[in-house]
């Protein structure tokens, strides 16, 4: 019989586990701050849904260093009439300056006024449902230097119908029907080089042939370094065509319970399937990285096996099988 306080714990992941999931962190992002971006919309008469997708993928979601350390969700630099708090990263030169807030929303009205600028007021002559305009003007005045940058906001909004929120509406994000649709696939998407997100809330691309480190990171305005490292590759990794490509780190969890290992599977493999770290992997079924799978044996994606490989207690308490 288990004590309270186990009760107490069981519980408590029970009811983390159940938010985690019930969202991918795109749609919780999104969720979270789109009353603040149709504010902004209202004070500033930028479309909420330019606004929200930019602060999504600038900020990868709100998980990017810059997000949760300097809360700055819009990759705004400090320019010459910053004043206000700084810090420093490698961006399209070494050691940027980007600018540091004391809250998110200080980030979201700084973005808006930073827009009403001189460079950008062509955009204000758009009617506020153009949504394309507005995203293909935002390159065109130098916001970014990724040439596909207004590809990858338009995904945004129409993927989550962003545009709702400039006509005075409202979202229903996690439809029940499109992830019942969905319920058997790991990843929305297989467009190569269109952004997707996987269920667990991790944005990826399929590699397209030719697809080199330097390339994908003039693509995406990223550094190469992130490329392997969210990958898990050596400077020596060859991408192939239809092979998945992560943009942001992988988790340390799966929304799938287990994987039977197939002939030809490593755990790196694995890995990439389902967006789960191979250290995590290894840990939760007590193997090394490195080890041999043999064909047929399954491994946790979920819990952290005992030392029997048996499923922790609460596991059962949480759905676990």
């Amino acid at each position: 019989m288990l004590n309270s306080r186990n009760l107490l714990l069981a519980f408590s992941l029970l009811f983390a586990f159940s938010g985690a999931i019930a969202q991918t962190a795109q749609e919780q992002y999104i969720t979270k701050w789109k009353d603040e971006a149709v504010k902004q919309m209202q004070i500033y008469k930028i479309p909420a849904s330019i606004t929200l997708a930019q602060g999504a993928l600038e900020s990868g979601n709100g998980v990017s260093e810059l997000a949760k350390k300097s809360n700055n969700h819009f990759g705004i630099k400090c320019h010459k009439d910053w004043t206000g708090g700084r810090t420093y990263y490698d961006d399209d030169e070494k050691g940027e300056c980007f600018r540091v807030y004391e809250d998110a929303r200080d980030s979201y009205v700084d973005h808006s006024k930073f827009l009403l600028r001189n460079r950008y007021s062509g955009l204000f002559e758009l009617d506020i449902d153009d949504y394309k305009g507005w995203a293909k003007g935002l390159s065109k005045c130098g916001y970014a230097t990724n040439p596909k940058y207004p590809e990858l906001l338009i995904t945004i909004i129409e993927r989550h119908e962003l545009w709702r929120l400039d006509a005075g509406g409202d979202l229903a994000l996690g439809n029940a029907e499109e992830k019942e649709d969905d319920k058997d696939k790991l990843h929305t998407s297989r467009t190569l080089h269109s952004v997707s997100t996987t269920e667990n809330g991790i944005q990826f691309i399929y590699a397209d042939a030719g697809d080199t480190f330097e390339s994908l990171s003039e693509d995406f305005d990223m550094m190469e370094w992130q490329f392997r490292k969210y990958n898990e590759v050596g400077k020596d990794h060859q991408f192939k065509k239809g092979e998945i490509v992560y943009l942001q780190p992988k988790k340390k969890t799966g929304i799938e319970d287990w994987h039977t290992v197939r002939k030809g599977d490593s755990v790196w493999s694995i890995s990439q399937k389902y967006g789960i770290k191979m250290k995590a992997i290894a840990k939760k079924n007590n193997i090394k990285v490195g080890s041999h799978l043999r064909t047929g044996m399954k491994l946790s994606l979920r819990w952290n096996l005992t030392d029997d490989g048996k499923l922790p207690w609460y596991a059962g308490l949480l759905g676990g099988k």
